[in-house]
């Protein structure tokens, strides 16, 4: 059972990740899934934090000088929805995400958006370690073709976000799908509603 209103941690759902210089993708309802999540968040006005890259490369598609640095359309924040701003992998790093969390009493955080294997991975990392109960949901992530360390090997994005995943799963967090987020977002509802 969750012990606190969960927050729903809304990554890098960005313009630039939409450039096809990214090559293939997996997941493509992922989006999909995603507003889902949100909008039952907002339902229930339980919090919701966006995450938005800000690339310190002015060539990246994520630099605010760049069309790619915006929210992807319907992803942006709303009313008094907290926004925070990150230039590297990590939501924790550079921001003042953990202190936020702390100052409002939240110790369960919900991560959903892009990419699975980069920024999603490395916040739900430093998020395990820091002690918040963290779930990641695997539709509501997504990532792209990869390639091996040494060049060799192209990786499909389903293995890089499969392979992603297992490595957090377990250690630093739980690995839900869309539904059984939804189920426990009921259950809780229903469990604060008759306290």
């Amino acid at each position: 059972m969750l012990r606190s209103r969960p927050v729903l941690l809304l990554i890098d759902v960005q313009e630039g990740f939409y450039s096809p210089q990214w090559g293939e993708r997996n997941n493509l309802d992922a989006e999909k899934h995603m507003l889902t999540l949100l909008q039952a968040w907002r339902r229930q006005n339980y919090p919701v934090i966006h995450v938005q890259h800000a690339s310190e490369n002015p060539d990246s598609p994520l630099h605010p000088s760049s069309k790619g640095f915006q929210f992807k359309e319907g992803f942006g924040p709303q009313e008094d929805e907290y926004l925070i701003r990150k230039h590297v992998n990590s939501c924790f790093i550079g921001t003042e995400l953990d202190s936020y969390l702390k100052a409002n009493s939240y110790d369960t955080l919900i991560l959903i958006g892009l990419t699975t294997n980069h920024c999603v991975s490395t916040t739900a990392r430093m998020a395990g370690n820091l002690g918040y109960r963290t779930y990641i949901v695997n539709d509501a992530t997504a990532c792209f073709d990869g390639m091996s360390y040494d060049g060799k090997t192209r990786l499909p994005a389903e293995d890089v976000h499969t392979f992603a995943l297992s490595s957090l799963h377990g250690e630093f967090a739980t690995v839900v799908s869309t539904k059984e987020t939804l189920q426990v977002l009921q259950t809780f509802q229903y469990a604060q509603n008759h306290n």
